[in-house]
């Protein structure tokens, strides 16, 4: 794994020769050795059609590349950072919540509407992260923004998991997901403006929950 986390609130990351990673533009703290920062134009590991397809859904978020010999440290907005670790799996992530990833990650859109029908679409209009999601694929780490902290909730077949929309960071294995409408004592759960809807993850893999209803 690349990153090192300094606190909650920064990471280190390893550059090494011949490697590049990618992260979000501006979250350069400081860094040592001979490394270079350059405007990601190709979208990343999915190259051109990525871009477009990112740029069509609204996750054109804007990326650095980051090349060279050395160290890094990465931040931004006081926001807390967590580093998932990717084992051959795809990690399903709002684009503006990426800091910093491994370039070796293979790097795409999904149109959530095909993760839970109709119910996914609406979950997008309810948490207002639009209906589309970043995702990356293969072996590696990539480091995401949340806010408050962020805690880590296994998925399993016997076990869903509930979660409230506006605090749903990523989540990462061969899970499903599915936007349902609150009933009766549920809808006084959740604070935010999708108070009134549950997002249910099932399958085999894990969700990360972020201890707050706040938006990037």
């Amino acid at each position: 794994m690349p990153f090192r986390e300094i606190n909650s609130k920064m990471v280190e990351a390893t550059v090494l020769p011949g490697q590049k990673m990618f992260s979000q533009r501006g979250a350069m703290l400081a860094y040592k050795g001979d490394v270079s920062f350059t405007p990601n134009i190709q979208g990343g590991q999915g190259g051109l059609m990525s871009m477009i397809g990112r740029r069509v859904a609204n996750e054109a978020t804007p990326l650095m590349t980051v090349e060279g010999s050395g160290t890094v440290m990465f931040g931004h907005g006081g926001h807390h950072i967590q580093v998932i670790s990717l084992q051959g799996d795809t990690l399903y992530v709002e684009a503006d919540r990426l800091l910093a990833f491994d370039g070796s990650l293979q790097q795409g859109t999904m149109f959530m509407g095909s993760q839970g029908g109709v119910m996914g679409m609406v979950r997008g209009q309810v948490t207002g992260q639009g209906l589309f999601t970043t995702t990356l694929k293969g072996h590696g780490a990539v480091a995401v923004m949340a806010h408050g902290g962020v805690i880590e909730l296994p998925i399993t077949p016997q076990r869903p998991v509930h979660v409230d929309p506006q605090a749903y960071v990523a989540h990462h294995g061969d899970v499903r997901n599915k936007l349902s409408a609150a009933l009766g004592w549920r809808e006084m759960v959740g604070r935010g403006s999708g108070e009134a809807f549950q997002l249910e993850l099932s399958g085999q893999g894990a969700v990360y929950v972020q201890a707050s209803e706040d938006k990037l």
